[in-house]
C-alpha cells in the first residue's frame, strides 16, 4: 500500500485487530480502531453478540445500541470450543493478526489456548489487549462486572444526584465505553513501540480502574481534605457559582468558575453588590456559603427564559449552556457544523462518529455494523468492503 493510499484510508491503515469482544467496552474499542483503518474481524459466537437483540429500538436488523458500537467490521462465527474452528482462529492470529481484543468471561480464554500467554509464545510480536471487570490481579480479579456495579463500586454514584436523594447512575456507559477508549490508547502505545522494539505486549484495562480513573479530582479532594465528596447535583464540587438553574422555559447552565465571572453574572443579573458580600468575595468564600448564594441566584434566574439569559451572559463572555435533549443537540448548527453526525455506508441511520480530526478530516468508518457471519476467515485481509 503506498503512503498515501495509507493516508486516505486512515493511520491504522494495513492493521488488523482480532475483536473476541460482546456488549459494549470491546466492541467500542474496536470500532474505534476500525475508524482510525485498522481492519477489524469481530469473532462471534453462533447466536451473535447478546448486544445485537438489546432493544427495540431495532435498525437494519440488529438493535440501535449494537449499530452504534460495531462499524468498521467484519463478523465471522465461530465456535471457540469447536477444535477445528479454534485452529482456524489461532492461524489467523499467528499469520496476519497485529492485535487481539478481548472482553469474555475472565479465564475462558486462557482455558481454551488463546489467552494472552499463548497468543504472544505463538506470536511474540502481537499485541493483545485484556478489557476485564475489576483487574489483572488482586481478590476480585475473576469476578465478572458491568457498566453500573462500577459506577457503583468505583464510587461515581456517591457523587451522583441530588443530595438526599438515592444514588442514581450516570446514563452514558461512561465506563464501558471509558474502557474502550482506554484500551485503544493501550493498543495503540503498544503498536508503537513495537515498532521501535519488535517485541508485542499485553495490555490490560478494565471497568474499575476505569471508574476509579473517572473519581480523580474527588479523590485528590477527599486525600486533601479529609471530608467525603457529597452529590452536588448539577454542580461541581470546589467550584460555585458551577451549575444548571430552572428558568422560564428550561434550564440553563452557568460557569462562573472565578472571581471576574462571578461578578459578570452578578452584573447581568442586576445585583452587582453581591460580589462584594464578603460571604462571596472569593471562590473559597462562595463555597462555604453555596447555599445563601444559590438562594440568591435561583429566583432571579426564573424570571427569565434560556434566549434571554444566553445572550446576555454571552455578552459578558460568561461560559453558559442550555440543558438539551438529544434531537435538540443532533440538530443544533454546531453539532452540524462539525459534521460528527455521520452518514456510514451500509447504514439505515447516520452514526457519531470519532470525536477528533486529523488535519481537519474526521476519520470515518468504511461501513455499517456488519450482519451476523457476513465474512469468513478466509475473506479475511481483503480490501473490498473496507475500500
Amino acid at each position: 500500500m503506498t503512503q498515501a493510499a495509507a493516508d486516505a484510508k486512515g493511520p491504522l491503515a494495513g492493521m488488523l485487530v482480532v475483536e473476541l469482544g460482546h456488549s459494549v467496552a470491546a466492541p467500542y474499542a474496536g470500532q474505534v480502531l476500525g475508524d482510525l483503518g485498522a481492519q477489524v474481524v469481530k469473532i462471534e459466537k453462533p447466536g451473535g453478540d447478546d448486544a445485537r437483540k438489546w432493544g427495540p429500538p431495532f435498525v437494519d436488523g440488529a438493535s440501535a445500541t449494537f449499530q452504534a458500537l460495531n462499524r468498521s467490521k467484519r463478523s465471522v462465527v465461530l465456535n471457540l470450543r469447536d477444535d477445528a474452528d479454534r485452529d482456524a482462529l489461532k492461524d489467523l492470529i499467528r499469520t496476519r493478526a497485529d492485535a487481539v481484543l478481548q472482553n469474555l468471561r475472565p479465564g475462558q480464554l486462557d482455558g481454551l489456548g488463546l489467552g494472552a500467554q499463548d497468543m504472544l509464545a505463538l506470536k511474540p510480536s502481537l499485541v493483545y489487549c485484556n478489557l476485564g471487570a475489576f483487574g489483572a490481579r488482586g481478590p476480585l480479579a475473576g469476578q465478572p462486572g458491568y457498566d453500573p456495579l462500577m459506577q457503583a463500586f468505583g464510587g461515581i454514584m456517591s457523587v451522583v444526584g441530588e443530595p438526599g436523594r438515592p444514588a442514581v447512575r450516570v446514563g452514558p456507559s461512561i465506563i464501558d465505553v471509558g474502557t474502550g477508549m482506554w484500551a485503544a490508547l493501550g493498543i495503540v502505545s503498544a503498536l508503537l513501540r513495537r515498532q521501535l522494539t519488535g517485541r508485542g505486549s499485553v495490555v490490560d484495562v478494565s471497568l474499575f480502574e476505569t471508574a476509579a480513573a473517572w473519581m480523580t479530582m474527588h479523590a485528590a479532594q477527599f486525600l486533601a481534605g479529609g471530608q467525603l465528596p457529597g452529590k452536588a447535583g448539577s454542580g461541581q464540587v470546589g467550584i460555585v457559582p458551577y451549575r444548571a438553574y430552572d428558568t422560564a422555559d428550561g434550564e440553563l447552565v452557568v460557569a462562573a468558575g472565578n472571581d471576574g465571572l462571578f461578578r459578570g453574572f452578578c452584573t447581568v443579573l442586576r445585583h452587582p453588590e453581591w460580589a462584594d458580600d464578603p460571604r462571596f468575595a472569593g471562590n473559597p468564600d462562595r463555597v462555604r456559603n453555596a447555599q445563601a448564594l444559590y438562594a440568591l441566584l435561583e429566583p432571579e434566574m426564573l424570571r427569565h427564559g434560556n434566549a434571554h439569559w444566553i445572550a446576555l451572559l454571552q455578552e459578558q463572555g460568561i461560559p453558559c449552556a442550555p440543558v438539551q435533549n438529544v434531537r435538540q443537540m443532533l440538530e443544533h448548527p454546531q453539532t452540524r457544523a462539525l459534521d460528527i453526525l455521520r452518514q456510514v455506508p451500509g447504514s439505515s441511520i447516520p452514526l457519531i462518529g470519532l470525536p477528533l480530526s486529523f488535519d481537519g478530516e474526521r476519520p470515518h468508518g468504511p461501513h455499517g455494523s456488519p450482519a451476523l457471519g457476513a465474512d469468513t476467515l478466509s475473506s479475511v485481509g481483503s480490501d473490498s468492503r473496507d475500500s
